[in-house]
């Protein structure tokens, strides 16, 4: 097994947190995820107009934002009519995760966030899919976020990887290490949080393994196999995965 570490991919000189290059992570038969294809952070909703343009200047080209209607409603996105960068929106939150009332919150509170993954897949499979095909034929650099870069962002990496083929191991050790990037971004939020809502802000490895699992059962640990029966064409699939292998 390729030596693997998480904090190769940290992408520093942008102001996103938990910014990440998808590329260097080992895959079957001695390949390497492509570099330079996609990256991975929590909301730009923050930037300043210089470290917009330090994403731009990046290579940024294209933007993915997997927020809910409400995120992107109240706290915009500095890219939406960026002339410069192709902007998309695919919802992977139906509801507010801002309101404690809401019924997927509700639904979290009481479960592992790993099951909130699973209903992505289970109840969103066609919008998962809306997300690969933007990706798949996006040019250039493409940034896909969601609030933390942490359970939207890293069920679409999960899948991006179990495709290209990287190991369960290593895919778990690119899923855990979130809270250890953004715990001084959350510090004070989690202190206010109920006990309950906790986990809510953690990436725990029994997150993914749930997920996994979910693949393992489900999709007979085949994710094309996911993909194809949301509407994924093979050669759709053949695409994408050619795009993120070196």
């Amino acid at each position: 097994m390729t030596d693997y570490n998480p904090d190769s991919q940290l992408i520093r000189s942008l102001k996103l947190m938990n910014c990440r290059e998808l590329g260097g992570m080992p895959l079957s038969d001695g390949k390497v995820f492509r570099t330079g294809v996609f990256i991975r952070s929590g909301s730009p909703e923050r930037l300043t107009p210089e470290q917009v343009q330090e994403v731009k200047d990046y290579g940024v080209k294209a933007v993915v934002d997997l927020r809910a209607e409400a995120e992107l409603k109240d706290f915009g996105n500095p890219f939406r009519n960026d002339p410069d960068v192709s902007f998309c929106f695919v919802s992977l939150f139906p509801g507010d995760p801002n309101n404690l009332s809401d019924d997927l919150i509700d639904f979290i509170r009481t479960r592992h966030l790993g099951d909130y993954y699973v209903r992505i897949c289970e109840d969103l499979g066609k919008d998962v899919i809306r997300v690969m095909r933007y990706l798949s034929a996006s040019k250039g650099l493409t940034l896909y976020h969601c609030t933390h870069g942490k359970d939207r962002t890293g069920v679409i990496t999960a899948i991006l990887y179990l495709l290209a083929g990287a190991s369960r191991e290593n895919i778990i050790k690119n899923y855990k290490v979130s809270y250890n990037y953004l715990e001084k971004h959350l510090e004070s939020r989690m202190q206010k949080m109920p006990d309950d809502m906790k986990h809510l802000l953690r990436s725990d490895e029994i997150n993914m393994n749930i997920f996994l699992d979910y693949v393992d059962e489900k999709w007979s640990g085949n994710i094309a196999n996911f993909l194809r029966a949301n509407g994924m064409s093979d050669n759709e699939i053949d695409s994408l995965k050619a795009k993120c292998i070196e």
